[in-house]
């Protein structure tokens, strides 16, 4: 399984699960993260956390253990 996590800067994904539940699972889901959209990374805080994202032709940033929870082909 690989998760958004573990893409690299300058990477696409194609979100193919949300994992987590409750208002975790609820919130990724507002921020426009849903199964079968494309995230494209952009780039990493310089301490590793977040990382900032282009979702639905907007910027995000996201914790990466949120991050975790979002598997990705």
């Amino acid at each position: 399984m690989k998760t958004l996590k573990q893409v690299k800067i300058g990477g696409t994904a194609r979100v193919v699960k949300l994992h987590g539940e409750g208002a975790l699972r609820r919130r990724i889901m507002d921020m426009g993260i849903t199964k079968g959209v494309e995230i494209y990374v952009r780039k990493v805080a310089p301490l590793g956390d977040p990382i900032e994202l282009n979702v639905r032709g907007y910027e995000l940033t996201l914790r990466k253990e949120d991050a975790d929870l979002i598997e990705v082909e």
